[in-house]
This record gives C-alpha cells, structure tokens and sequence, in this order.
C-alpha cells in the first residue's frame, strides 16, 4: 500500500469533490495521507477532514514560516496548549521550518519560531515535517543546537519534505539519521537533478512518498492540481531510479513512513 506523508487535501482547492478524489485515492492504492497544518486557520478543517474518514487521514500541527506574520508570537502557545492535552490527535509537528525564498525580512523570527516548534517535538515526543527553502544552513544549524540540547530518550524523527537539494546537501542531511527525504512531483521533471541525487547518496530505506497536493503535480499531470492518487507517477519514476519495481518502492515507502511516524502505524 502506498502513504502519501504530504498533502493538503482539506484546502479549499478540494472543498467541492473531495470524496471523488479519496476514491481515487484508494483505487490507486493509497492506504493513508498525512496533512500537514500550516496556521491556526488550516486545525480544523484539517482536523474535519479526518474526523470523515478515520484512519485514512492523520492530522500534524504547526506554523509554516511564510504564515508567521505579526502574531506568531500568540498563535504558537496556543497550538502548543492544543499538543499538551493527553489525548490529542496530531501524529508530528508539521510543517514548520525557514523559507527565505521570496522573503527574507523575518530572518531572526522565523529562526526564532522554528526553534521553538522543534522544541515540541522533542517535549511532545513527535516527528518533524520540515519545510525548507533557500535556509539550508540555517535549518542544520538549528537542528544542530536543539538535537545536541536533546535528553537521550529515543531521538529526533522526522522528513526533509520536497527535498530537491543537492548531491553535497544530501550527504549533511544523511547525517540527521532519524529524518527521511520526502519525494513527490520534482524527481519526475524533465532535467532534474534529483534521481541522479537520489541514486548517488540516498538509499530507498530513507524515502518516503509526498504529493504537496495541490502543488506540485508530477509529469504527465504537470500544471494541473495535484492529488494523491497522481503518487503512482511519482512510484514509477523512483522504480527506474532505483532499479527495482513499482512494489517495491512503495512497500518500502511505507514502511520508511511508519518508522518516522509512530502513532498512524
């Protein structure tokens, strides 16, 4: 079975048919779709949408850093008082992380913000899904600090979601031993670098699958909205890519997953 560990599906971009898209979904055998929070808006319908279909979505909570704005400072201690409760449903902390590619005037505040949120994850024992653009250096160095801070019960899981970096980049972040590579559209473009990346330096232990639905779509669906069910193109292409079948790439995938995020197992 496959699991798409990214995807945005309670978006307003599904609103009117996504019952048709989970069908689909489970015809091309996707058997559990990870939802990232990205604000205090997205909680609760993500948080619906999985109340609709239990055990087939799995909700995370978190603040993406393009959502920061002026009142971060409010909105991150009630999320975390949603992550105290006992009995909370989110399975990792997610997506947070640094983008500094259209933007970099909340430089020291999205570092700050992002620290704070790998926090959770090593108070509330969760995952990470990392969000990274043009902050390389920064992310490491921040995982750095908050790992080596860390007690040494278990350690750090989580996903590099949409990775695409390079060969260099792949080799540090192999380093994280706890966090897989998210792969979704990207590998299939025309001229990517990313399956020579992956063939060189990552093996399939450290994959798992992501859509970023509505992003993303891989080639032949380009330009069109993303869904999760668009995964087998993203299966086929890592076949090749690894020299193995479309099988085993998402037995695999999925079982990657299910190490990373304990509580959907």
């Amino acid at each position: 079975m496959i699991t798409d560990t990214h995807s945005h599906l309670y978006g307003e971009e599904f609103a009117a048919d996504i019952d048709d898209v989970v069908q689909r979904a489970r015809a091309a055998g996707v058997s559990r779709i990870f939802l990232p929070g990205i604000n205090a808006d997205s909680i609760e319908p993500m948080l619906s949408l999985c109340r609709r279909y239990p055990g087939f979505f799995f909700p995370m909570i978190g603040l993406h850093p393009e959502e920061l704005g002026t009142t971060w400072r409010e909105v991150l201690p009630r999320m975390e008082a949603l992550l105290a409760q006992p009995d909370h449903p989110f399975i990792a902390v997610g997506e947070v992380g640094l983008d500094y590619y259209w933007d970099r005037s909340l430089y020291e505040e999205q570092q700050e913000a992002f620290a704070l949120q790998v926090g959770w994850a090593i108070r509330y024992d969760l995952p990470l899904m990392l969000h990274v653009r043009k902050a390389h250096r920064e992310m490491v160095n921040i995982l750095r600090t908050c790992i080596n801070g860390k007690s040494s019960d278990g350690q750090l899981q989580g996903v590099f979601h949409c990775f695409s970096g390079s060969a260099e980049e792949a080799r540090e972040l192999m380093h994280f031993e706890g966090f897989m590579f998210g792969i979704g559209g990207i590998v299939t473009f025309k001229n990517a670098h990313l399956p020579q990346v992956l063939r060189e330096n990552i093996p399939l232990e450290r994959i798992v699958l992501e859509t970023d639905a509505p992003y993303m779509a891989p080639v032949p669906y380009r330009g069109k909205r993303n869904e999760s069910a668009y995964l087998t193109a993203v299966i086929d292409k890592l076949a090749e890519v690894y020299d193995t079948t479309p099988a085993k790439i998402a037995d695999q995938t999925t079982i990657n997953a299910l190490k990373t995020f304990p509580k959907c197992r």
